[in-house]
């Protein structure tokens, strides 16, 4: 037991492993985040309140069920160097840990109690080639073991690769993903109650795209998790 942890102290000098969101080293009890962080990071509790900032984003714009996400992301703060970290810098296992965490809370509230199946929206073939991993699926999965509810990331496709939304307005964002996304039956799927999971909620006019295709081709309810909103 002696040499092992000499050998594990001996890797962490080496490959030493640094927070997801300050980017400084991490202790041995530390796990993707350091302790500092995990107490500064602004969780919105969103889950316990219907009529909260993100369910607001979709009013008047798509039906759906219930919005939530687990952190305020705004300029220069913590949230938005997890998320560069997560979709920029090869750290999906980020998104995963933070989908078990956000899992777990949902879970101890009503939120989950009538949800059948997990969406994570897709990239599109290209954009995953380079990334080399879909941020939104790591997270979906992480959501799926601590909520116990089966993911699916073959059920809805984009089909369109889209350019960045990053410099567009309000109109030009929905104008951009109009129509970008098919459903796969062949699996012949059944859920009446779908989660649709996504890295940043903004405008949602991703989300409701992925919303409205999947509604059309199952006639199902949907609700919309996110890891943060900006």
């Amino acid at each position: 037991m002696g040499l092992l942890r000499y050998w594990y102290d001996f890797l962490f000098i080496l490959f030493p492993k640094t927070c997801g969101a300050c980017e400084n080293v991490l202790i041995h009890q530390e796990e993707y985040i350091c302790t500092t962080c995990s107490y500064h990071l602004p969780f919105t509790d969103f889950h316990q309140f219907p009529t909260n900032p993100s369910a607001k984003k979709f009013w008047g714009k798509i039906e759906f069920e219930q919005a939530v996400s687990m952190f305020y992301l705004t300029k220069s703060s913590l949230v938005e160097t997890l998320i560069h970290n997560i979709k920029y810098n090869n750290r999906p296992e980020l998104a995963y840990f933070l989908g078990q965490k956000y899992g777990r809370i949902l879970k101890s509230s009503d939120f989950s109690d009538e949800i059948d199946l997990i969406v994570p929206i897709p990239l599109h073939s290209k954009k995953l080639k380079i990334r080399g991993y879909n941020q939104s699926l790591h997270f979906a999965n992480g959501l799926s073991e601590s909520m116990e509810i089966p993911c699916d990331d073959s059920l809805l496709k984009r089909k369109i690769n889209t350019v960045s939304q990053t410099r567009k307005d309000r109109l030009e964002r929905f104008e951009n993903v109009e129509l970008i996304f098919e459903c796969n039956l062949s699996s012949k799927i059944t859920a009446k109650h779908i989660l649709l999971v996504d890295d940043v909620l903004t405008t949602g006019a991703t989300l409701c795209s992925a919303a409205s295709c999947l509604m059309e081709a199952m006639k199902c309810k949907i609700s919309f998790a996110t890891i943060a909103k900006a």
